[in-house]
């Protein structure tokens, strides 16, 4: 998969890296370094296939309480 066209603002899609923010609770997950195809105007992301799988993973892990980071700590999904 290649960058194509942002389907928000129609603006051609750069290769580059975004953070994942989500609410779990009273928790705010947040993945850093996530690797996705990036809008350059508008910011939407785009993730291939294996990274969604791969934030689908930690966001498991975090659910199901196996992965407890701490106030202030990331997660960091290049690693």
């Amino acid at each position: 998969m290649g960058p194509g066209e942002c389907l928000l603002c129609k603006s051609k899609m750069r290769e580059g890296t975004t953070e994942f923010v989500a609410r779990v609770g009273e928790q705010v997950a947040v993945i850093k370094n996530i690797p996705a195809f990036v809008c350059p105007n508008c910011d939407e992301a785009y993730y291939t296939i294996d990274t969604q799988r791969k934030i689908d993973r930690i966001m498991l892990a975090f659910n199901e309480g196996s992965l407890t980071p701490g106030p202030g700590d990331l997660v960091d999904c290049s690693r």
